[in-house]
């Protein structure tokens, strides 16, 4: 079979095959950019194996190219990277690799291209294409992918157990690609996932974790998290959430199973949002219903506190997972602390006090925080489905009532530690903090109001209660 090689790619592919031959190095397309491209997905990645030096067949490759690119070189991998036009393209010598059974890396060998195709993931991803004179544009096919590509299916060019055993990020790989294209997990390949799944240790926390956010940045993240937890995978890469699973029955009374629920709360979301960390909010909202699970023999299980908890959690599990520590994890913090919150506003003669806390607590993120609690929905029946958008509607309009009122989004309160220590000629002490706090707290339970004048006379009431005056 030839491959369809659209004009775009032609000066690229022709100025390879020149080069490659002057090289004496045969060069093919291999990987991804093959797959995407037969199935009609766009790509920016190519692939260029080439059976000798990848380095050398870059730089003859830049130095064809107006205006000359730059090149990126790995020579401890063996490769180079150059952009051209809305193009990445990695080179890379046909290799062969060997693994011991404690190490995730390999030793790697000059190969064939026969060797190189061996050591792909999956048959779809072990196709290539040649830019070779002989066979310019063929398709070269050892495993079946172009089958497994009609058939949708996802399986290993070699017996299962080698492939994961050589790279054991390959099993989370299986599930990310299913979860993409749609495709469905050959099932010895899905079997070796489980016998092979404690190798998945040796893999570092930041590849892992790649491979998590490429599953979660899909339309139904669900779909992956389901096979994470099927295989047994999920409970060592990520035993926090592995732990929301299961239903617990007592007198009768039993709750909803919370990994369901997170899973469902999270593909909600997607629908409505491509904020990688407002879906990881939606994935840690009820990360501590486990711990704090109780049975109350009157009203069932509880889950009191889980909100508070959840917001502790949320940096131990980012630096496990090796994910920023900046604000954004304050951010996924911030929306988990508060994903109960709206839900109280819904009660009727809510009063503005309320309101103001929520929007000097949530700020920027007020939008984000509805957007989750209503993704937070996950109700079988039409009609509470209804009442409870329809709840929401009503906070979002009291939420935009007071914020036209009182502008308390990103609030800071008027009144300064520095202003007040100023004023009464003192030092820093708790008693500057209590007068700085108390000023807040009246203008956010509307004793006082929003501005300077208001806060000022209320700090000089509070400083001359505490026998204080001002300086002269």
């Amino acid at each position: 079979m030839v491959f369809d090689i659209k004009p775009h790619e032609r000066e690229i592919f022709m100025l390879i095959e020149q080069a490659a031959a002057e090289l004496e190095a045969p060069a093919y397309v291999v990987g991804g950019y093959v797959r995407d491209r037969l199935l009609g997905r766009p790509s920016k990645d190519m692939d260029i194996v080439c059976v000798g030096s990848g380095i050398d067949l870059a730089q003859a490759i830049a130095a064809r190219l107006r205006p000359i690119p730059r090149i990126v070189v790995y020579r401890r991998f063996g490769t180079a990277m150059l952009k051209h036009k809305n193009l990445e393209i990695e080179f890379v010598g046909a290799r062969k690799e060997s693994y011991r059974v404690d190490s995730r890396k390999p030793t790697v060998e000059e190969g064939s291209l026969e060797d190189d195709q061996n050591r792909r993931d999956f048959t779809i991803n072990a196709l290539a294409v040649s830019l070779c004179g002989h066979n310019f544009g063929e398709i070269i096919d050892p495993f079946g992918g172009l089958h497994h590509l009609e058939q949708k299916l996802l399986k290993t060019p070699l017996e299962p157990g080698k492939t994961f055993s050589d790279d054991p990020l390959r099993m989370m790989r299986a599930i990310r690609f299913s979860n993409q294209l749609g495709f469905k997990i050959d099932e010895e390949t899905y079997q070796a996932i489980g016998k092979y799944k404690n190798r998945i240790n040796i893999v570092s926390k930041e590849r892992i974790t790649t491979e998590l956010e490429k599953i979660m940045k899909t339309d139904r993240p669900s779909i992956g998290f389901k096979h994470l937890f099927n295989t047994g995978l999920l409970e060592i890469i990520f035993p926090e959430v592995a732990a929301l699973h299961g239903v617990d029955v007592r007198n009768g009374k039993g709750h909803k199973d919370n990994f369901y629920h997170t899973l469902e709360v999270l593909d909600n979301l997607c629908r409505k949002s491509k904020n990688i960390w407002l879906r990881w909010s939606a994935l840690l909202h009820d990360i501590a219903k486990p711990p704090t699970k109780r049975f109350d023999p009157e009203h069932g299980w509880t889950f009191h506190g889980h909100e508070a908890l959840g917001a502790a959690m949320v940096p131990r599990i980012f630096r496990n997972l090796r994910l920023p520590m900046d604000h954004k994890m304050k951010y996924v913090q911030k929306l988990v602390r508060l994903h109960l919150r709206p839900i109280s506003l819904t009660k009727e003669n809510i009063t503005d006090s309320a309101v103001r806390r929520l929007l000097f607590e949530a700020g920027d993120d007020i939008d984000d925080l509805m957007m989750l609690c209503e993704a937070d929905i996950t109700s079988k029946n039409p009609k509470k489905v209804k009442r409870y958008l329809e709840n929401y509607e009503m906070v979002r309009e009291k939420l935009k009532e007071v914020e036209e009122k009182d502008h308390l989004r990103n609030w800071q309160p008027p009144i300064t530690g520095e202003l007040i220590m100023e004023t009464f000629s003192i030092k820093p002490s708790r008693l500057v903090g209590d007068i700085k706090n108390a000023i807040r707290e009246a203008i956010l339970d509307g004793d006082i109001p929003n501005d300077y004048d208001a806060a000022f006379a209320f700090m000089l009431k509070l400083g001359k209660e505490n026998g204080l005056e001002p300086a002269a």
